[in-house]
């Protein structure tokens, strides 16, 4: 009988699920899963640290829509994966990460790097497990998958033991799970779909607020023919924004905070109300809102105020729902007065920002950046922010036209992700433009991945705004000062592409240049330390 060891079953159980690509770092026991990767054709993006594997992982996931896959070597190489994977847990990402591991047979001897891994990982994924015999891995890898992409989407973790990795089997006993398994397509309650659209009828103040569960299901066409049915204005949370292009008649980017002020109904599609959404509480919403949900978990129906139409299923199935009970329902519709009122809002909110993004003053406010940036990029561009200040001045000023393109540190607000991002997004789409703004404390996290992309030829364009400091002066009392340091030396000492910039009027010359040169390329711009975005206080989150 034909034996096959365990490296080759890894490889072969994620070929089998549609693997074509992973991010990692080298190392023992996991050096020959990484040497059967590549005899196997898959694309390897040897990191400098697993952290970024994590984090690169996370964003390709994103970005294509569909697992991405991380794996490192034992002991701290697979702890460094835990920053990443923990993200991508409370961002509702699918990554599927592998841990190398202290063989079995030496479990409790003290052996080297020996440590439950498993225990770490298991609050901060959907499912943890060790593979306790060779001839199991395609089955586990399989269940892996299923769990990562079943319902609310999320990593999970496999921790592989050397003695596991390196054993062989009898391949005619391997159970092979031959195809990648479909997601399954729930369709919500039709007497719930009924009482929905009845309350949107009614409503005067309505909004719907959408999430990456529309990415994940695939609804953006069904998403943009309701809105466009319901005449309803749409919000997105941050990183599910581009499911409608945000130039729609019915995008009032600038009217966010009264427009749930002041709705009397919400209608929640594929998120979470937690504190992105306000927890669904006043004071971002009225005390008498109702709501209505949709959410493929159940877990989350409800989660922090009670709702008036509770929907379980896919955002997909139940948007082609409300599409068909609302037909008539919406038939002949005129526009709401509520839209005017939010037209005007828009429009004061774009004037009052406008002299701070028209800017010539030097150090170069960061709005002026975040404009030349807006100007410059294309119209499906993929957009990476990162850090503090930048992070809040881009969301208010750079609108995202194109589903998925969107990915920023999301609901863990971990710092650091702008460059593994960037590196992520692009190998997940070579062709289409990755601009990574990161702020310049952000950039320091995981800014030697720069070595990482010019190695593997992945030319994204990462723009500093380099304030010299964690914030801008006055936001925080305590190791604030980073200094102004030419990070774009950092990029032409590994060989890519670097700018310094100190007038805003240099600023588009610089990003035609970076993109001429076909190189990894980082901009890093001098802008405004006093320039502070508004954002919450971390002393409302103390105990009072």
């Amino acid at each position: 009988m034909a034996k096959i060891d365990g490296n080759s079953l890894v490889v072969r159980a994620l070929k089998d699920e549609g693997v074509d690509t992973v991010f990692y770092l080298t190392g023992g026991p996991m050096v020959d899963v990484g040497a059967r990767c590549i005899e196997a054709g898959f694309r390897t993006i040897d990191c400098r640290h697993e952290q970024a594997a994590a984090m690169a992982a996370h964003a390709y996931s994103r970005v294509i829509g569909k697992p991405g896959i991380c794996f490192a070597a034992s002991g701290p190489g697979t702890t460094n994966l835990i920053t990443g994977v923990g993200n991508a847990f409370l961002d509702a990402v699918p990554v599927i990460a592998l841990g190398g591991a202290s063989p079995l047979s030496e479990v409790g001897k003290g052996a080297f790097q020996e440590m439950d891994q498993v225990a770490m990982f298991k609050p901060i994924t959907k499912w943890s497990e060790r593979v306790m015999h060779v001839s199991r891995i395609p089955e586990i890898i399989n269940k892996a998958f299923r769990i990562a992409t079943g319902g609310q989407p999320g990593p999970v973790y496999i921790d592989l033991p050397a003695d596991v990795l390196y054993n062989v089997a009898d391949e005619s006993k391997v159970l092979f799970p031959k195809h990648p398994h479909s997601v399954a397509r729930v369709s919500g309650d039709p007497a719930m779909v009924k009482k929905a659209i009845a309350l949107m009828k009614e409503a005067q103040r309505p909004v719907i607020l959408t999430g990456t569960g529309i990415l994940w299901s695939g609804a953006m066409e069904e998403l943009k023919e309701f809105v466009e049915l319901s005449g309803i204005p749409f919000y997105t949370t941050p990183q599910g924004r581009g499911v409608i292009p945000e130039d729609h008649r019915l995008s009032f980017l600038g009217a966010r905070n009264q427009a749930w002020k002041e709705a009397d109904l919400a209608v929640v599609i594929g998120t979470r109300l937690n504190f992105i959404a306000g927890y669904g509480m006043p004071p971002r919403w009225a005390a008498d809102l109702k709501i209505v949900q949709v959410d493929i978990s159940d877990e989350e129906i409800g989660r922090n105020r009670p709702v008036d139409v509770p929907i379980v299923g896919d955002a997909k199935m139940v948007l082609r729902q409300l599409i068909e009970e609302g037909r008539g329902a919406f038939k002949g519709r005129k526009e709401l007065a509520w839209i005017e009122t939010l037209r005007g809002y828009d429009k004061r909110s774009q004037e009052k920002s406008a002299a701070l993004l028209n800017s010539d003053q030097i150090p170069i406010h960061p709005l002026r950046l975040c404009k030349e940036v807006r100007e410059f990029m294309d119209r499906d561009a993929i957009i990476i922010v990162d850090g503090h200040e930048i992070l809040n001045f881009a969301r208010q000023s750079i609108p995202i036209f194109a589903a998925g393109h969107s990915v920023n540190a999301g609901p863990n607000g971990c710092m650091g992700v702008a460059v593994p991002f960037g590196m992520g997004a692009k190998v997940a789409k070579p062709n289409t433009q990755v601009i990574v703004l990161s702020g310049d404390g952000s950039f320091g996290f995981n800014g030697i991945e720069v070595d990482t992309m010019i190695r593997h030829k992945i030319p994204a364009l990462i723009v500093v705004s380099n304030n010299g400091g964690w914030a801008s002066v006055g936001g925080m009392s305590a190791g604030r000062d980073l200094d102004f340091s030419r990070y774009d030396k950092m990029a032409e000492v590994f060989g890519g592409h670097g700018e310094f910039v100190e007038k805003p009027q240099d600023i588009r010359p610089a990003l035609e240049r970076a993109k001429a040169s076909g190189k990894v390329s980082v901009v890093n711009v001098i802008t405004d330390p006093k320039a502070r975005s508004a954002t919450t206080a971390f002393a409302n989150y103390r105990a009072i």
